[in-house]
């Protein structure tokens, strides 16, 4: 003969709102019971029974349960007992949020073991009752699935509703700030307790104050509500959502409800007015759940006649089946009458589901659990009994205390092969499925199991979820909805804090130019590397344009062209020169100087290829230099050809003794001193801070300019101005001596060029500073080809005119008849 032992399960709300569903936790209970009793390997002289003792979602019944509990049968005598049979071993519950604290504290001065299958904050967080096994996971595990939800889904703007004050409490004060840390605010934190303090008040307050609730909630800004409540927090927003809005012609709008566990939806058989609409598309946290070999075909075997013992078997038939049994009828019947042949598997989804739920799930491994305890305690018992000095311990007198230091570390697998271990916190395995909830016109629903949440999977597999398997709401038109307080700030724009507003309520501002945010709701704009720039809608880095004067672009040649041709024009003329050699025209005004100053423009027309082209460590060395050099030698010789002409004219005077410095001795001596001084310039500046290649990242914003760093500006102007001082010096004796009496004077021409030659040299100085790149480039290439060109034109044109066109006038008798 076996030795009973009792389990306690408490069954909630079967008479104020009776929930068909309900009845699969009393089934999963007693098929766990009948299987464990069946097995001869566990617990062999040991019969597991059980009783049901049913709350009604109401403090007075709970307490008066609790009482009986600890009483002998039929009589309310709390901690007597007279019994050798039908040990209390455990107690499984599930508890409302307002006893969440009382009953297990009462329940641990008796240190009997409490299997918790449903989910309440206060219990779970705050309270440290070592007789207390949750086999839900607690509520940092179950909002830490909530926040990974709200993150995969971009959900940034949300309103929470907590069962009570203190779950809102303990929200705000543990789990709030993990929500701010992943960009997460809330529109609304509501506690469901205002609401349920009115239930005790006359309808007229509940409905004021259920609308002002309802207000607060349904017409916030967010789209997304997560609810924090248990069965009878669900039962009430049921009755408050279907009253309210009972004859409204328009709804509020629609939200997308989060729910946590045991806030599922359930059919209730006296409610069936109660509109489930707004909560189609819901999606909700559920206990974990797998089906367990043979309760299936345990539930469909279940039937009226044959389970006799089964108090609840004919309450629960008459309410599925909508019939009546014959011997509960007096006088005449009406209705169906229940013939007992009723099949389970008929009913609706939504009425009973053959789909096991988490909380039946979590029923049957409570008492699997309890019963491994047991038989755990029960081996050592028998292994001892030897050193016990023939005591003989019988199994009736053993107490439930004892079974808490062989649950801490009970270990098994179930019928379904999962493991079912508490860890040091007399916890389960934290594991979660997300239920998204569809609901029908005809108030039916059901539950769609579309993710999951596994604390113990690696991280990148802890959670997974089916978008496509997701039903939104109507509202939403099968759209993935949005919750933010304001639209996105989109790439090109950052995030400006609203003063007084929570963070997720911003403005949307600019990048500043050259900044770029290239990702919605960044908080800073960034600055592009040195090689990139921002795009036009500052969204974007884009890799620069290496660029200098080169050959191949329209610009480079042009450049080329003239150069080329003007250098060509250049040794056309020096050849002409050659080839008439001893003309007049060539040996006035020191046809060495001719020469000298031909040549002179000839580089310096070809000095301008120095400057195209990518620049080279040879090619900046040489540019400025090169340029400066030959210049100095063409502007000098212009200034040696002016002196000379002054010379010449006085020494025509009367005892004039400037005769003795009329020659090509002081014309070289002039070009040589002043070339040489340039050089030296030059030559310094070479030696000290020599010009290289440099790479300009910053001047344009959308090009890398290779250019020439000239390393010394100071040494650059030294070049430029001793020039300009030559020029000036050039053009003032020249034009001091353009009216001198000559038939072939040049004065006049040297004036002229000097003229074009210093004009074009000041307008370079503004022109260069004021461009970027090549340009600046360009401008100076422009300016030695002006200014060579305009020496060129107007100092030996009209030589060249004379000699090709009018060699009548190139002849000694027309030089005196002219000169006289």
């Amino acid at each position: 003969m076996k030795t009973g032992s009792s389990l306690v399960a408490s069954k909630h709300n079967w008479l104020l709102c009776v929930v068909l569903e309900n009845y699969q936790h009393i089934l999963a209970l007693a098929f766990a019971v009948k299987e464990i009793n069946k097995n001869p390997q566990m617990l062999p002289n040991i019969t597991l029974g059980f009783k049901i003792y049913d709350s009604y979602l109401s403090a007075t019944w709970t307490y008066h349960a609790a009482m009986q509990i600890i009483s002998p049968n039929n009589k309310l005598l709390p901690n007597y007992k007279c019994e050798i049979q039908d040990n209390l071993l455990a107690i499984i519950e599930e508890l409302i949020a307002d006893l969440s604290q009382q009953i297990p504290t009462l329940f641990s001065i008796y240190k009997i073991p409490q299997f918790m299958h449903g989910f309440a904050i206060a219990i779970t967080e705050n309270t440290k009752l070592h007789s207390f096994y949750k086999m839900a996971p607690n509520g940092f595990h179950q909002y830490r699935g909530i926040l990974e939800l709200l993150h995969h889904f971009k959900w940034r703007w949300v309103g929470l509703v907590a069962a009570n004050g203190e779950n809102l409490q303990w929200f705000m004060q543990s789990i709030l700030p993990e929500f701010s840390k992943r960009g997460i605010c809330f529109a609304v934190l509501e506690s469901f307790t205002s609401l349920c303090l009115c239930y005790d008040v006359d309808k007229g307050s509940f409905m004021k104050c259920a609308f002002e609730f309802c207000d607060r909630i349904l017409n916030c800004k967010a789209n997304v509500l997560v609810f924090n409540g248990d069965t009878l927090s669900m039962i009430i927003l049921r009755y408050v959502l279907s009253t309210l809005f009972e004859d409204a012609i328009q709804k509020p709008k629609g939200k997308v409800w989060i729910l946590t566990v045991g806030m599922e939806l359930k059919s209730f058989v006296s409610r069936k007015s109660w509109d489930v609409g707004d909560f189609h598309g819901a999606l909700s946290f559920a206990l974990h759940s797998n089906e367990l070999p043979g309760l299936r075909q345990f539930i469909h075997s279940r039937n009226p006649s044959s389970d006799k013992g089964d108090g609840f078997i004919k309450d629960f038939w008459a309410q599925a089946f909508h019939c009546t049994f014959q011997d509960s009828v007096l006088g005449n019947a009406s209705g169906n009458i229940c013939t007992g042949e009723e099949k389970l598997e008929k009913l609706p989804e939504h009425v009973f589901p053959m789909t096991l739920s988490g909380h039946s799930y979590s029923i049957y491994n409570a008492v699997y659990a309890m019963a491994h305890a047991l038989h755990a305690m029960h081996s050592s018992t028998s292994k001892s009994k030897s050193m016990m000095k023939g005591e003989r311990r019988k199994t009736h007198n053993q107490q439930a205390w004892q079974l808490h230091h062989f649950l801490n570390s009970v270990s098994f697998n179930n019928t379904a092969g999962e493991k079912v271990v508490f860890d040091q916190n007399r916890e389960v395995v934290p594991k979660f499925d997300i239920i998204n909830w569809v609901t029908y016109p005809n108030q039916s629903f059901i539950r769609v199991k579309v993710g999951k949440m596994d604390f113990q999977a690696p991280s990148d597999e802890a959670f997974a979820i089916n978008e496509d398997a997701i039903v939104w709401h109507n509202w939403f038109n099968q759209a993935q909805p949005l919750s933010v307080c304001n639209d996105n700030c989109q790439p090109g724009y950052r995030k400006n804090r609203k003063e007084g507003e929570p963070f997720c309520c911003y403005d949307c501002i600019p990048c500043p130019k050259g900044w770029i945010s290239n990702k919605k709701d960044m908080a800073e704009c960034f600055k592009c590397p040195d090689d990139l720039y921002a795009n036009k809608d500052q969204n974007l880095c884009i890799p620069k344009v290496i660029t200098f004067l080169s050959y191949e672009e329209p610009l480079g040649i042009s450049l080329t062209i003239c150069a080329l041709s003007f250098s060509l024009i250049t040794a056309l003329m020096i050849r002409t020169f050659m080839k008439h050699h001893e003309t007049p025209i060539v040996k006035a005004n020191n046809r060495d100087l001719s020469y000298a100053l031909l040549t002179s423009l000839l580089f310096c027309f070809l000095c301008t290829f120095l400057f195209i082209g990518r620049p080279e460590k040879l090619t900046c060395l040489l540019r400025q230099t090169a340029f400066g050099i030959v210049f100095t030698m063409a502007v000098s010789s212009v200034l040696a050809k002016t002196i000379t002409v002054v010379l010449a004219f006085m020494a025509t005077q009367p005892g004039s003794r400037s005769k003795k410095w009329v020659g090509k001795r002081l014309a070289s001596s002039i070009v040589v001193s002043c070339s040489s001084l340039q050089a030296a310039i030059c030559l310094v500046w070479l030696a000290t801070s020599p010009p290289f290649p440099d790479i300009d990242m910053h001047s344009q914003a959308e090009e890398i300019i290779l250019g020439c760093n000239e390393s010394s500006m100071i040494l650059l102007y030294c070049v430029l101005s001793y020039m300009g001082l030559l020029a000036i010096a050039s053009f003032t004796v020249a034009f001091f001596a353009r009216k001198l009496p000559d038939s072939f004077n040049e004065a006049k021409c040297i004036t002229f060029s000097m003229l074009v030659f210093c004009s074009v040299w000041l307008s370079f100085v503004p022109s260069y500073l004021s461009t970027k790149g090549k340009y600046m480039v360009a401008v100076e290439i422009f300016s030695i080809l002006s200014s060579s060109a305009g020496l060129l034109g107007c100092i030996f044109v009209p030589k060249c005119y004379i000699i090709l066109l009018r060699p009548d006038l190139n002849n000694k008798e027309q030089f005196l008849r002219r000169k006289q």
